[in-house]
């Protein structure tokens, strides 16, 4: 049984002896992972911020939607790659130089992980009756084991998140709509549009910001599994629990104010009851805490390897080097954690913007690469040697990189910086729009000049005993 369980796979490609479930799976993980505290802080910035409750669930919606779309076709790519986001990244980036934008992903599990554990840290002290410190420490702990054993159990983590949390904000909601006068809060609305632009970059920020670890968590499945399949699970589990989050998220900031800007968490769990019924809740809250700061482990250490991997020529790792990297994960995010606990609102809004100038034109870079220039075709043996096709550092794509970065700023909006040309559009933030189509545009006219690196199928180089090694023509798409 421990054999079947703990992973064994990290940065390599997943054999198909190996591959097992299905498309539905991406669903459950997704809802999981977003039926949860920090999504509900999410949408409460919306309005703590300034915006109404109509607009601020419009913009929402509409975040959740096109950032979720775009995280989504990153899923498809798991299976029939067969692996984690990020290695794939070397195809255009190069071996070495797909470290630039790793280790910006790393910053952002670091960052993650930190803040998840802030509010999963109190509901944690209060079910074991400790400060909040040792809440966060203990949950860290708990995080740890958890990645480290892998990818079964994360996803079966993430059923039982998605059918409990699924009830407990069921069971809040109707304890909300008993306390508040909705029909005022829905009959108060006045259309803002840098507040608008700010819901929808919030939650923008939030669905792209699983990007470049999305398909570490589809990779494992069978590579004929359809790649629309893939994508509508994956979007839909997604986006309705991050937007089911952030709506209510909107609705409690509209109507508690301070009470709950003071403790997230405390109030949350107040608004449900208390004794038997507090403990379950408080319990919830680390449950889906726990399903996606897994995820921010998971990912930090695969990203961790592949930065490393490409200038040692790493193409596996040694058990005790996956407890040794997750480890300076969960390091590296508690101590965070432990240091910005006190200013938690503000850094993370700040946090989720200021990610979103990093992840956009990666994403982009990326997306346009798989599914217009490569169509697909990638040799995934040459994903591991600085001196095959796709070279150590492919300077076309860093350059166009860089663009998207710089293309940003003039457009964004944070605590510690504001752009020059945000006065002039009323203070609103459309450096995520920026960010998108500014590489996308400069990378596919750069890209397509040079196809020369393209095989004519993807180059599995899975061998089997007794097999050759794959070659499979390319599949559909989403």
């Amino acid at each position: 049984m421990a054999e079947s369980l703990v992973e064994r796979r990290s940065i390599d490609v997943v054999p198909d002896a190996e591959r097992h479930g299905t498309a539905f799976s991406q669903f459950t993980l997704w809802l999981g992972a977003n039926l949860q505290i920090t999504a509900v802080v999410t949408g409460a910035l919306a309005v703590v911020f300034g915006g109404d409750v109509v607009w601020s669930i419009v913009g929402l919606v509409l975040g959740n939607v096109l950032g979720g779309a775009v995280m989504a076709l990153h899923s498809a790519q798991g299976p029939k790659l067969g692996l984690p986001q990020m290695i794939h990244s070397r195809a255009q980036f190069g071996v070495r130089g797909a470290v630039v934008p790793l280790l910006l992903v790393i910053l952002m599990y670091v960052g993650f992980f930190a803040s998840g554990s802030v509010l999963a840290g109190q509901a944690t002290a209060e079910l074991t009756h400790t400060d909040d410190t040792t809440g966060i420490v203990l949950f860290a702990a708990v995080t740890a084991v958890t990645a480290a054993v892998g990818y079964r159990v994360i996803h079966a983590l993430g059923r039982v998140a998605s059918v409990i949390c699924a009830l407990a904000f069921i069971y809040l909601g109707v304890r909300l709509l008993d306390r508040v006068d909705l029909s005022s809060l829905l009959s108060d609305a006045h259309f803002d549009l840098p507040m608008f632009l700010l819901a929808v970059s919030l939650s923008a920020s939030w669905q792209l910001a699983f990007g470049p670890y999305v398909a570490d968590y589809s990779r494992y499945l069978p590579r004929t599994t359809s790649g629309r399949a893939t994508f509508w699970w994956t979007l839909s589990g997604s986006a309705l629990g991050a937007q089911w989050s952030m709506t209510f998220g909107v609705l409690v900031a509209a109507s508690a104010g301070g009470a709950f800007m003071s403790n997230q968490v405390e109030y949350v769990v107040g608004l449900g009851g208390t004794g038997l019924i507090a403990s379950f809740l408080y319990f919830v809250i680390a449950l889906g805490k726990l399903t996606i700061n897994v995820l921010n482990t998971y990912g930090g250490f695969m990203s961790m390897v592949t930065s490393v991997s490409g200038f040692r020529g790493q193409k596996t790792l040694s058990p005790r080097g996956r407890a040794a990297y997750i480890a300076l994960i969960m390091i590296a995010g508690t101590t965070v954690a432990l240091l910005g606990k006190d200013s938690f609102l503000t850094s993370f809004k700040d946090f989720l913007l200021f990610l979103l100038t990093f992840f956009t034109p990666w994403s982009a870079i990326n997306l346009v690469d798989y599914y217009l220039i490569s169509k697909e075709r990638y040799d995934i043996p040459a994903l591991s040697d600085p001196h095959g096709r796709y070279g150590a550092w492919r300077w076309d794509a860093l350059t166009v990189y860089g663009i998207g970065l710089l293309a940003q700023l003039p457009f964004l909006v944070t605590h510690f910086y504001t752009g020059p040309l945000v006065d002039s559009l009323g203070g609103a933030d459309i450096s995520w729009i920026v960010g998108l189509a500014v590489p996308a545009l400069l990378y596919w006219g750069v890209a397509r000049r040079n196809t020369a690196h393209i095989p004519e199928q993807t180059l599995y180089g899975v061998e089997e005993p007794g097999s050759e090694p794959v070659q499979e023509p390319v599949s559909g798409r989403p």
